[in-house]
């Protein structure tokens, strides 16, 4: 096989770029920073590109939403509690933008330590090789029994745990939990386990039924939650696979129960682009109405300028 001889280019069909419609224009372009500009001025400054625009049409989406009354909803992992985003998410239970939160399992175990003792997070790679990971008394103790007490009473786990931490005496940060402040505000806060997934399952509290009984009772409050989301706003905050999940099962619940749902926004924000974030929040969900977001970045940055942008426009 010989080696062909070089294409002659002479006779390409070309057009003239003025005639050409272009995906990017000067017009969108940033603007230099300045030392001590306001924060409007920075948001002012960002290109009017990709995730920059994509952050602000989030942002605005949320305004919007509360304006008319709408929901918006945050679903999260537990990471967001260990990087410090509580008090900013308490703060926008308290000023009424959050409306309802749900989160998986791990979620209520470092929001009850930090309530407790203001700290959590063990080192597991040293607790493991001892066989202790996961094997604090209190968390497990406190955790447990107030989910068979939620059972008995017939209530949600997100609730007993936020009565609990809001309620005992023996919290010395009670302002810094999710759940105690969703109790005291009266905020819908779910939470989503999956058996095995948290360390208070090892625990011999553990009481399973319990445990299924009381997330069982959240996913229907979940559900109720997600049927008034129409023109509301639904974020996933660093859940790869539990919230992303349940929030489609609860969709398709709701839909089957009659309740129109096709026009809302729904945004993932994490590290990096997983796949059931992607399909289950951001493209199957708005498939026939509203619009779905990925941002990529870390908790403690990405999501603290979101509710900047937020705040800045509410």
């Amino acid at each position: 096989m010989s080696i062909p001889e070089p294409l002659n280019l002479k006779n390409v069909k070309r057009y003239s770029i003025r005639k050409r419609k272009s995906k990017a224009e000067i017009d969108r372009a940033g603007a230099p920073l300045k030392k001590g500009i306001s924060l409007k001025d920075f948001l002012d400054s960002l290109p009017d590109f990709l995730a920059a625009r994509e952050l602000k049409e989030v942002a605005i989406s949320i305004v919007n939403a509360r304006n008319k009354d709408k929901p918006v909803v945050l679903a999260m992992g537990a990471h967001p509690i260990k990087v410090g985003l509580s008090p900013i998410i308490i703060d926008l239970m308290e000023k009424g933008i959050i409306t309802a939160i749900a989160s998986n399992g791990a979620a209520i175990v470092h929001d009850f330590e930090m309530a407790l003792l203001g700290q959590t997070s063990e080192n597991v790679d040293e607790a493991l090789e001892e066989g202790m990971f996961g094997m604090a008394e209190e968390t497990g103790v406190y955790l447990n029994r107030a989910i068979v007490e939620g059972a008995r009473k017939g209530k949600g786990m997100g609730e007993v745990v936020g009565e609990m931490i809001e309620t005992s005496k023996e919290f010395q940060y009670p302002q810094y939990s999710i759940f105690g402040s969703a109790f005291r505000l009266k905020i819908p806060a779910t939470v989503h386990v999956a058996i095995g997934t948290d360390i208070i399952h090892m625990h011999p509290e553990c009481d399973g039924s319990a445990t299924g009984i009381t997330t069982h009772t959240d996913f229907k409050i979940f559900c109720s939650v997600i049927s008034r989301l129409q023109d509301g706003v639904f974020i996933n905050l660093g859940s790869a696979v539990i919230m992303p999940e349940v929030f489609l099962k609860a969709l398709s619940v709701v839909r089957n129960l009659g309740h129109r749902l096709n026009r809302f926004t729904t945004v993932t924000m994490d590290f990096q682009k997983h796949y059931r974030p992607m399909v289950n929040v951001v493209h199957r969900p708005t498939k026939d109405g509203g619009r779905g977001y990925y941002l990529i970045g870390h908790h403690e940055i990405l999501f603290p300028l979101l509710v900047a942008t937020v705040l800045e426009y509410y």
